[in-house]
C-alpha cells in the first residue's frame, strides 16, 4: 500500500449517474457517500464527485483540463480499454499512439463522463518519459478547438 495518494475533487450533477459511470463503467470502488458527494477509488487514488448546482458545460477540446491514470503495464491499459468498450462508455478520443519512435511514445485514449469531465488513460513505452526526457519538447496533442467525439468500437 503506498504512503501517498492522489486526491481529485470534480463536479457532477447526479450521484447515481456518477456511480454508474465510475463504478460500473470504470470499475472504481465506491467509498463514503452523501446525497451530494461520493468518494471513488480509481486505481488507488481518491476521486470525490461533488454535485454542482450550476450548469456544467463541455470543454472545447482536451485542454486545458482533464485527468486520468498512467499505467505501468500495457496489459492494464488494454484491459481498461476493453472494459470501456464493453461498457459502451463515451470515447472523447479513440485509442491512439503519440510520438511513435521517440522515447516519449505512449498509448492514450480519452473518455468523457456524463458531466463533461474528460479522463485520459495512458501507457508509456519508456517510464522515463513520465517525468523526464526533458530534451524533448513535445507534450500532448497540438491544441485543438473541435472535440473528436466517437463511439466505442
Amino acid at each position: 500500500m503506498p504512503q501517498t495518494y492522489f486526491h481529485l475533487a470534480f463536479p457532477v450533477t447526479n450521484i447515481p449517474q456518477t456511480k454508474e459511470f465510475y463504478a460500473q463503467g470504470l470499475g472504481c470502488q465506491i467509498g463514503r457517500e452523501t446525497i451530494d458527494s461520493v468518494i471513488l477509488n480509481l486505481y488507488g487514488n481518491q476521486l470525490v464527485a461533488h454535485v454542482a448546482h450550476e450548469p456544467l458545460t463541455p470543454q472545447k477540446g482536451i485542454y486545458p483540463r482533464h485527468f486520468g491514470i498512467i499505467f505501468a503495464d500495457q496489459t492494464n491499459w488494454k484491459d481498461l480499454l476493453e472494459r470501456a468498450q464493453q461498457q459502451d462508455l463515451r470515447f472523447y478520443q479513440k485509442p491512439k499512439q503519440r510520438f511513435v519512435g521517440l522515447p516519449l511514445e505512449h498509448y492514450t485514449f480519452f473518455l468523457e463522463d456524463p458531466f463533461y469531465n474528460l479522463l485520459e488513460f495512458k501507457f508509456y513505452r519508456h517510464a522515463s518519459a513520465i517525468f523526464g526526457d526533458r530534451e524533448y519538447a513535445q507534450i500532448g496533442d497540438p491544441h485543438e478547438a473541435v472535440p473528436q467525439h466517437s463511439t466505442p468500437n
